[in-house]
């Protein structure tokens, strides 16, 4: 079964956010669009560039009313030193989320089994906790956040524009499509 369309199943986990531990739960992603970023594991090699990335455009992401949240399968105490040690992952100021019990890893489908980390996961969740898009992929692909910030633009625009869709390679303030019977077979 897909995620997609589903609700966040409740969980609680402990974060490295600004200097500080937190707590993280199903509840801390309501109210605003949430991105939550699954990695393998803290001190790796692509890890620390797709947090400097998400790093580099977190100022994007809050200008559209959306908190970033980086998961691995580490402790936030591991996030806590991996923020001071690395130069990438020091530039992050959202969430550093631990999760060494697995608990999120298995509720997004993101778990490796035989080596206990997660693959490289991207989901988009709307402000009432419900996927919208998903994306996971093998773990020497890096990704890239100018899509992943597309992806929340285009959810973001249907969502306060129902009946309508956004088309392949769609950007912000590109036509979209209102889908009717006359278009099918047309386009």
């Amino acid at each position: 079964m897909s995620l997609i369309n589903t609700q966040v199943q409740p969980f609680k986990a402990q974060a490295f956010h600004n200097g500080k531990f937190i707590e993280v739960t199903e509840a801390s992603l309501k109210g605003k669009w949430s991105v939550v970023i699954f990695m393998p594991a803290a001190f790796t090699f692509n890890c620390p560039t797709e947090v400097e990335d998400a790093a580099d455009n977190y100022a994007e992401f809050q200008k559209m009313g959306a908190e970033v949240y980086i998961v691995t399968t580490d402790t936030h105490f591991s996030h806590k030193v991996w923020h001071e040690t690395s130069p990438a992952v020091g530039k992050a100021k959202f969430p550093l989320v631990g999760d060494p019990t697995h608990t999120l890893t298995h509720a997004f489908d993101v778990h490796i089994e035989a080596d206990g980390l997660a693959y490289r996961g991207t989901f988009i969740i709307n402000p009432d906790g419900i996927i919208k898009t998903l994306e996971i992929h093998s773990n020497e692909i890096a990704r890239d956040v100018s899509e992943t910030l597309r992806k929340l633009k285009a959810a973001q625009y249907t969502a306060s524009h129902p009946g309508e869709v956004c088309p392949a390679k769609w950007k912000e303030g590109a036509k979209t499509i209102a889908p009717s019977l006359e278009l099918v077979g047309k386009i």
